[in-house]
């Protein structure tokens, strides 16, 4: 473990090392304009979670708060539903024309319906109006979703020596993490600036704003993103038809594939997107929990790169059985004694506990799929299995846990859908064969 925290604090730099056949410090660049665009699509995601309430009261009002924050809720949900759609429309065009292309239009996408939901005047100022150009804005953030992560981690991929594939594609979780500490900030410092009813009425939009701010920085960036030295070696561009059919024969990966990212798609969401809902429903004041989801985004930007070290040096499928059942072992026993008398000190050892699993399992849950998908359909394949499985189970994670905990009146009832997803996962990972995943992780992308 020094060895491999070690090797970790080589840190962005050491993930951007061979770019082109040679190492430099200049090698860096690719991997800043891979992850920077990715960082704004999950900032504003996160965003957009932490003030569902006053997004609720703003488009959706209603008498009635749990329906009205259902009813935002599920506009967030809508958004994961565009995903698959964006996985093939957008994947397809990046495997048939490029990454930096496909990275390219998706940032512009996602740009767009930034906008829709900062800009949109109130249900009171325009009426039915208001709810409809949100929904479209995160649909369409959706859409761009669907490819933009597949893209970020399939470049990272490709750029990376074999013997380092988990640690390279680590940087793409470890880009939502600053976003997560970023919109903790932004969240706590609004608290303390500004009044309740400010903060209801406009000051929900000025994080929006700001990642709308940097969004002309970034396209400067991912304008002179190079093209991957294995794409740019295929003498042959696959047709859609071609991507279609890789897809098509290869659906049992691609179902395995959504089986291991159910785990990390809903402990994501649950740990950042529906805590501060959590942290309302346990009446443990709004600055403690935004407080606790900086350090639980250190915790996983810290150990992201310690565990892709780890992952890099043992044989995946081992490694997604073990986090899998720390996962599913601990999910409900954790939660209970939260529910049971909650405290800030237990919110936070529940919040850095599942920080750490979510972690252990994304950096080498990321690798071990890129190495499962088709060559010929990667962006696609492994932007739609993310896709499904976001949209089914992350994307309405937040509305099933507001869901079970009104309904069974305990919030331990979170535990048991953290423990659901981590069986699905287990399930995923005890399927996979162990020998042909060795040789996958050794072998070069091609």
């Amino acid at each position: 473990m020094v060895e491999d925290s070690a090797v970790a604090s080589g840190g962005l730099a050491a993930a951007a090392g061979e770019v082109g056949g040679r190492r430099s410090r200049g090698a860096l660049l690719p991997v800043v304009q891979v992850v920077a665009g990715n960082g704004l699509e999950i900032y504003d995601f996160m965003i957009y979670g932490y003030y569902a309430r006053y997004i609720a009261q703003t488009y959706f009002p209603s008498n009635n708060e749990y329906l009205s924050l259902m009813m935002s809720l599920m506009t967030f949900a809508f958004g994961f539903l565009a995903r698959p759609i964006g996985a093939i429309v957008i994947g397809a065009y990046t495997d048939r024309h490029g990454r930096r292309k496909g990275l390219i239009l998706s940032l512009a996408l996602m740009s767009a319906g930034i906008l829709c939901v900062a800009c949109t005047p109130s249900y009171a100022g325009i009426g039915v109006a208001a709810p409809l150009i949100v929904l479209c804005g995160r649909l369409l953030q959706g859409f761009s979703a669907g490819a933009e992560l597949g893209g970020s981690v399939v470049y990272l991929a490709e750029i990376a020596p074999p013997n380092r594939r988990a640690f390279y594609t680590c940087w793409q979780a470890g880009s939502q993490q600053l976003s997560v500490m970023l919109a903790s900030l932004a969240g706590f410092f609004l608290l303390l600036l500004l009044a309740p009813g400010e903060l209801s009425a406009w000051g929900w939009r000025v994080p929006l704003l700001l990642g709308c701010a940097v969004v002309p920085a970034l396209f400067w960036l991912r304008s002179s993103l190079a093209e991957t030295a294995v794409f740019a070696r295929k003498q042959k561009m696959p047709t859609a038809a071609e991507i279609g059919t890789n897809l098509v024969s290869g659906w049992r990966t691609l179902v395995l594939c959504m089986g291991m990212v159910a785990m990390a798609t809903v402990t994501s969401q649950t740990i950042t997107t529906y805590a501060p809902t959590f942290i309302k429903s346990l009446n443990l004041g709004e600055a403690a929990g935004f407080v606790v989801l900086f350090f639980g985004g250190l915790v996983v930007f810290a150990f992201l790169p310690i565990m892709a070290a780890v992952a890099d040096r043992v044989n995946r499928r081992t490694m997604l059985v073990v986090v899998t059942l720390l996962a599913a072992a601990t999910a409900w026993p954790l939660l209970a004694w939260l529910a049971h008398g909650p405290t800030v000190f237990k919110f936070a050892v529940v919040e850095i506990w599942f920080s750490f699993i979510y972690a252990s399992y994304s950096s080498v849950q990321v690798a071990a799929m890129v190495e499962l998908v088709p060559p010929d359909a990667r962006t696609s394949g492994y932007a739609f299995s993310q896709a499904v499985a976001a949209a089914v189970l992350g994307g309405f994670t937040p509305a099933i846990l507001t869901w079970l905990t009104h309904t069974f009146r305990s919030n331990a009832m979170v535990g048991v859908w953290l423990a659901l997803n981590a069986l699905i996962s287990l399930a995923a990972a005890l399927a996979l064969n162990g020998r042909k995943t060795a040789e996958r992780q050794t072998a070069g992308l091609h």
